[in-house]
């Protein structure tokens, strides 16, 4: 048990959690949405302080991120629960678990030890991921401080959700993000998620304003997110926001509560990557499709095949000093 940060003590021992962006307003002995975090008389207790239910040595690509320090381990930590419900969730046993279980499982591994782990791992990041990082954000505060005075750098793969406040608390112990844009429209967040959209793109402004690295994902679900005009308007936003931001375009397969959609054609997948490229997007991905083209890396500028890639491992490397070795583009990314 520990004492959360960012929430409001109100009359009647009810209390406002300020963590994300549902803002969950908590009576006595009940829980926010995300199911961790409890009101215990008055006091705000995140249930998940140092109880992983993940500790794994994982690719960095795996994230997904091809744009920050290509080619190393990245130890990957998790908790139980999520301030989502996502219908498709493809970690529902464990992200889901306080919800449809009514549990909280894990294994003590505190700050200190991961971090101890991650260099012994010789792990060049830190990833909080396969949940939801900002429910447990305490214990990722503080393995993220941890970690960057033991000179590694730290990894969100997350919905986005933050407020703007936990931005500001983690500050530049964040390094990189993968952030979930999971459709461009509010119906779907609402309908699919249980949550909005809007507070998603603001986390995403606002990561790149701090100076994080940020990649995007968007899961593509047949029927749902594949409108082609639909995709055209998400690229075009983030190009927007920064057309160097690389987007990945996944693959979906059927899952949890999505059962009875198919998976995602190919042809899909690679006709929203031509969207993208259309729209202004320098880095372009195509995620679950093992094999194809869309996993490499290739200079905006001339072309030239930069990163040869299948799957999470990297067969070639050829940028050179954060650039294209040809026609000496820069390359978008954290390389070194």
């Amino acid at each position: 048990m520990k004492e959360a940060l960012l929430y409001d003590r109100l009359d009647k021992d009810r209390v406002r959690c300020r963590l994300c962006a549902h803002q969950c307003l908590i009576k006595p002995e009940e829980t926010g949405l995300c199911g961790v975090r409890q009101n215990q008389g008055g006091r705000l207790m995140t249930l998940v302080y140092g109880r992983a239910i993940s500790a794994n040595l994982d690719p960095i690509e795996k994230k997904p991120l091809f744009h920050f320090l290509p080619g190393t381990p990245s130890l990957s930590i998790a908790t139980v629960g999520c301030n989502f419900v996502c219908s498709f969730c493809q970690n529902s046993d464990i992200s889901q678990m306080p919800r449809d279980e009514g549990r909280i499982i894990g294994q003590d591994l505190p700050p200190a030890e991961v971090v101890d782990r991650a260099r012994r791992d010789r792990a060049a990041t830190i990833a909080y991921t396969y949940t939801e990082p900002t429910i447990y954000f305490e214990y990722a505060l503080d393995t993220a401080r941890a970690a960057s005075e033991a000179g590694l750098k730290n990894v969100f793969v997350t919905n986005g959700y933050m407020t703007e406040a936990a931005l500001d608390m983690i500050g530049s112990d964040l390094h990189a993000a993968n952030v979930d844009l999971k459709a461009f429209t509010d119906e779907f967040y609402k309908k699919q998620c249980r949550a909005r959209l809007e507070p998603v793109k603001e986390t995403i402004v606002r990561m790149k304003a701090r100076g994080v690295w940020v990649e995007v994902t968007t899961l593509v679900i047949p029927g749902l997110n594949d409108d082609e005009q639909e995709l055209g308007e998400l690229a075009e936003w983030l190009v927007g926001v920064g057309p160097e931001i690389p987007w990945h375009i996944s693959k979906f397969y059927p899952t949890y509560h999505l059962t009875d959609i198919d998976p995602t054609p190919t042809a899909t997948i690679q006709r929203a990557r031509e969207i993208g490229f259309k729209a202004g997007l320098r880095y372009v991905y195509s995620g679950n499709v093992w094999g194809d083209e869309g996993e490499k890396t290739f200079c905006h500028n001339c072309g030239r095949l930069l990163i040869d890639r299948v799957g999470y491992s990297i067969s070639s490397n050829s940028i050179r000093q954060g650039a294209c070795p040809d026609c000496h583009t820069p390359v978008a990314g954290v390389w070194g």
